[in-house]
């Protein structure tokens, strides 16, 4: 197998544990074993190791040298450094898509958020919950911005999985109704509003997660 056939072949590893990771098959902390993952996949070593590469620069995976490969996993502090980052980040991004937003692209995010508030499943919502925000911020090229804010999604998502089942058992309807806005402001074509009820609901996740430190032991 030549370097190339290796590259794809890991850049599809890649792509498969990326996808297991954010669904929760593997926890933070849980050890990946690269010889399971090279049988799995009908592979060498060497794209398995390309691929978890791949997933270490993304932050996703954490490397040791002569050790193994583990789901990195971040503490209460760092999750709450991030999302500060996507307070500051993410509004900033939609607002940039703002414009680039068709009425069918509103009403594709108006489905996708009624899809979400008549949902019961936590794993449904939060697929559909995926879909609908990062809808909002693929219509503009940048070179920096979305891989940032996308990094910090996926750094972030088993956190985010935690805090929606407290959502789901609290009964607090107000993601949904965030939801609604950021649709009615891209209808109406305003970034400004976007943005702001945006930055709201990424704060409203933060502050929910702080009160909930034991979702990172």
């Amino acid at each position: 197998m030549n370097r190339a056939t290796h590259g794809a072949t890991g850049a599809a590893i890649a792509a498969n544990l990326r996808e297991e990771i954010l669904a929760g098959t593997y926890a933070p902390g849980e050890r990946i074993r690269q010889d399971e993952l090279a049988d799995r996949h009908g592979a060498s070593r060497l794209p398995v190791r390309d691929a978890l590469r791949i997933l270490e620069a993304e932050g996703l995976v954490s490397l040791i040298p002569n050790t193994g490969a583990w789901v990195s996993r971040i503490s209460m502090a760092e999750c709450q450094e991030m999302y500060r980052m996507r307070e500051r980040l993410e509004p900033l991004l939609v607002g940039m898509n703002v414009p680039l937003l068709s009425s069918d692209d509103a009403e594709g995010l108006e489905l996708l958020a009624g899809a979400m508030e008549s949902s019961t499943d936590v794993e449904e919502f939060l697929r559909l919950d995926r879909v609908f925000h990062l809808s909002c911020l693929q219509a503009v090229e940048t070179s920096v911005l979305g891989s940032t804010v996308l990094n910090l999604w996926n750094r972030t998502q088993h956190y985010r999985r935690a805090a929606t089942r407290l959502f789901y058992l609290e009964e607090d309807r107000s993601v949904h109704h965030d939801h609604h806005l950021i649709v009615n402001a891209i209808r109406q074509g305003d970034a400004d509003e976007a943005e702001q009820v945006l930055a709201r609901h990424i704060r409203r996740s933060r502050l929910e997660l702080a009160r909930h430190p034991e979702v990172f032991r």
